[in-house]
């Protein structure tokens, strides 16, 4: 009783991992310590819907200059940087255009995840490009110290203090041009405060503690609540433009999804009865290789969505398209055949006669090399999508960027998308579909009432 307990552990413990990944995956763990909320793991909940899903946004930015002759190239440099705003937010569903007869940039972007009122104009404050960034000596704003062009990001974030209260604060993290700027002003400015500008508003002015020479530093936000500490992130964030952009809010359109106001509450309930049926089919032709197949496959779909919903810490929340939804779809496809490949094998090792635990062993071990093949073929194109349609500044952009240079740059967010989901649902496929599936397989197959071949696709027992 002892080994058999010790047989089938491995396979409840895979379940119980997989149950508590696709739980959490979906709805998320949440809690609130007063108004405030604290999240500890994103859910369904948290992903940001493309245009075509639910709708978005319609803005118009213009140069704020007057008198000053902007040029085509002034316009290009603006939409590229308005561009890679929208990709570093994960925002890959947009859309933007530059009319330079008209010296203006029309940019359509979805709605934020938990947006629920809709409003036009504070959605288009989040691109957080209407502005000029720099960091001043104390609150001059002409004596600058840096621009938000060495800036490389800023983070919320917050902290608990001992009596049980937050905190909250933004990461501040420079790029190489400004970390000895930023040592130099911080070491005069000592004791004194640094002024953040945007444009003419000085939003923000800490003091100074100490020198910064590693180019990260902490910028405490005293008693300002967690949405203040996020505002002034995201303005940092904005970086800098060649001129100060300003949005006509007698323009600003609110988009329709293309798709209908029902259209993700339909997906969700195709795309489920899908999946259902999926399995039952698995089930029903592999019964038990079946049964683990299913649970691979939800454990596949599982990770897949905890990477688009910023889930695993590091990993940022991403925009979910039409394009993306198929990337998900496609890698469950590739999910299934490799589970299909694995029954199939051990189906034929049956027939030459092996054991239950020999057919499972060789099985897995005559699949494994179609199943590596055909994944990292998959994993290879993906890289090359998101290389090749992703955010300038990217790694993998800069890898493919001799290639790619050849074709014109080019940032297309929903084929990027595509790339992104169909990458992370090959890479749980591989985690879930080789190896979460045999590890569930060996295990209950040592349970002494499923020591029957017909259960795993050979003949029943005399």
């Amino acid at each position: 009783m002892k080994s058999k307990r010790k047989g089938i552990l491995p396979f409840i413990m895979v379940i119980v991992l997989i149950l508590a990944l696709t739980y959490t995956a979906f709805f998320g763990i949440k809690n609130y310590y007063g108004d405030t909320k604290i999240v500890y793991f994103k859910g369904a909940n948290d992903i940001r819907w493309g245009i075509d899903i639910r709708g978005g946004v319609e803005a118009v930015f213009s140069p704020d200059k007057e008198g000053i002759k902007i040029t085509d190239d002034d316009i290009d440099a603006a939409k590229t940087i308005l561009e890679t705003r929208l990709v570093n937010q994960n925002i890959t569903d947009y859309e933007i255009y530059a009319d330079k007869d008209n010296k203006q940039i029309i940019v359509r972007f979805p709605w934020a995840a938990e947006e629920s009122d809709f409003d036009a104009a504070a959605a288009v404050q989040e691109l957080g490009a209407t502005a000029l960034l720099k960091f001043c000596k104390d609150q001059d704003s002409s004596k600058v110290i840096l621009t938000g062009a060495d800036v490389k990001k800023a983070t919320p974030a917050y902290q608990q203090l001992e009596n049980g209260e937050f905190t909250y604060l933004v990461q501040l993290e420079l790029k190489e041009s400004g970390k000895e700027k930023f040592s130099q002003g911080t070491k005069e400015q000592l004791q004194k405060t640094i002024s953040i500008w945007m444009d003419d508003t000085m939003i923000s002015a800490p003091t100074v503690n100490e020198q910064i020479t590693n180019g990260e530093a902490v910028i405490t936000m005293g008693g300002a609540a967690a949405e203040e500490a996020e505002a002034l992130a995201d303005k940092i964030n904005a970086g800098s433009l060649p001129f100060a952009l300003t949005v006509d809010d007698s323009k600003l359109q609110v988009i329709s999804p293309t798709l209908g106001n029902d259209a993700l509450n339909v997906m969700v309930i195709a795309g489920s009865i899908a999946f259902a049926l999926v399995c039952l089919l698995m089930i029903a032709r592999y019964r038990i290789n079946g049964v683990v197949a299913a649970f691979a496959l939800l454990g596949q779909l599982a990770g897949s969505i905890a990477c688009i919903s910023g889930y695993f810490a590091g990993v940022e929340s991403f925009t979910l398209t039409i394009p993306g939804i198929a990337g998900i779809i496609l890698s469950i496809g590739v999910g299934v055949d490799c589970n299909v490949i694995a029954a199939e094998r051990i189906r034929d090792e049956f027939e030459k006669g092996k054991t239950i635990d020999g057919a499972i062993d060789s099985g897995y071990k005559n699949s494994l090399s179609a199943i590596i093949d055909g994944n990292v073929t998959i994993v290879i194109v993906s890289i090359v999508l998101m290389g090749a349609f992703g955010t300038p500044d990217s790694l993998l952009a800069q890898i493919f960027s001799p290639l790619m240079s050849l074709f014109g740059t080019s940032i297309t967010g929903s084929i990027y998308s595509f790339g992104y989901t169909l990458l992370v649902g090959t890479i749980f496929n591989l985690i879930m579909g080789v190896v979460a599936s045999r590890i569930m397989i060996k295990s209950i197959s040592k349970a002494k009432f499923l020591r029957n071949p017909a259960l795993y696709g050979g003949k029943k027992n005399a």
